[in-house]
């Protein structure tokens, strides 16, 4: 077993476990275990990228302050990161993120501003606009996990050839969604150019504009949702949204309700975004006739929606139970 000088060195080879205890069908269902990053998600995967590109770019020199707007597990890669590396950094979250990821991002020396989560693209107050505007008016450097192409390189040249060695190159459908649009972008490609009849398929929170826009070529008005760092009111810049073939719009109710079973059965503690993902994954192998291997995320750990997602009182509350 090999030993690691530094915790970026651990991000990246995570585990992939076959579904076994939930209905897929005919289909066998996989689940990459992106929870066991030292950071507790498939973001620390982009954290890592960008800033390393950052430096060799010379944006980001030693001193500089990082800055990003995160549903809060970008934030946390960047915690790893900047710790490792010695840079201050701020972080900028809509209001709607779970306490624990605030509490976890303080606790690893991230300053975090919280903003609103009722206004959109575009308001002064969305969290996107108001970290480009503390960047120009500081002088911080701002990641922009939005705009920023690094953000797909990590997922091009680390998760989509770990899915296909680990799927050992025999793979019908990979289930993913859209919060930057990295995912989709840089692992869509990949898996296309190894075989390009792959399935690739959009879970997508209701509320959301990305399923109308996939399934029906639809232009909707964002509607709210509770699942965190997941569907979209905008198209990220970086996200290829035609690489999707179809898309499941997957509600909070069946979402939340899906991560809490994948515990109970298969033992496998996830977030909100995983659960939808792993909804749209299950319908997706029920709906076919024949067998497929399919593979999606466990994006991040569950234990940072105690105070929601597991927890039966806001369960009660919100009308998810």
């Amino acid at each position: 077993m090999k030993v690691f000088n530094n915790v970026m060195e651990m991000v990246g080879n995570t585990p992939m476990v076959r579904v076994t205890n939930m209905d897929t069908g005919p289909c066998e269902l996989y689940l990459k275990l992106e929870l066991q990053n030292p950071g507790g998600s498939i973001k620390d995967r982009i954290a890592v990228e960008m800033v390393e590109q950052a430096e060799k770019q010379g944006k980001l020199k030693p001193g500089d302050t990082i800055i990003e707007a995160t549903a809060g597990n970008t934030g946390l890669g960047l915690a790893l990161v900047a710790a490792s590396k010695g840079y201050p950094l701020k972080i900028v979250m809509p209001d709607k993120m779970s306490q624990e990821k605030v509490n976890n991002l303080r606790a690893m020396g991230a300053e975090v501003v919280q903003t609103r989560s009722d206004v959109q693209k575009g308001h002064p107050e969305y969290y996107q606009d108001m970290a480009a505007r503390m960047a120009e008016e500081n002088g911080y450097y701002y990641v922009n996990q939005f705009e920023n192409p690094a953000n797909v390189d990590a997922h091009y040249k680390t998760t989509g050839p770990e899915i296909w060695e680990q799927m050992e190159g025999n793979l019908d459908a990979f289930v993913c969604g859209v919060g930057s649009g990295g995912t989709l972008t840089g692992v869509g490609r990949y898996l296309r150019e190894q075989k390009s009849d792959i399935d690739l398929v959009l879970a997508d929170p209701a509320g959301s504009i990305l399923e109308p826009l996939v399934n029906r070529n639809e232009e909707v008005e964002a509607g709210s949702w509770l699942a965190e760092g997941i569907g979209e009111d905008f198209i990220p810049t970086i996200c290829d949204i035609k690489l999707a073939n179809t898309a499941f719009a997957i509600s909070d109710k069946e979402g939340m309700q899906t991560a809490r079973k994948v515990l109970e059965k298969e033992g496998v503690m996830v977030g909100s975004s995983s659960g939808t993902l792993i909804a749209a994954a299950l319908r997706y192998c029920q709906q076919q006739t024949e067998p497929k291997r399919v593979v999606t995320l466990a994006c991040d750990t569950g234990n940072r929606y105690l105070s929601k997602l597991f927890n039966d009182d806001w369960m009660r509350e919100q009308n998810l139970l």
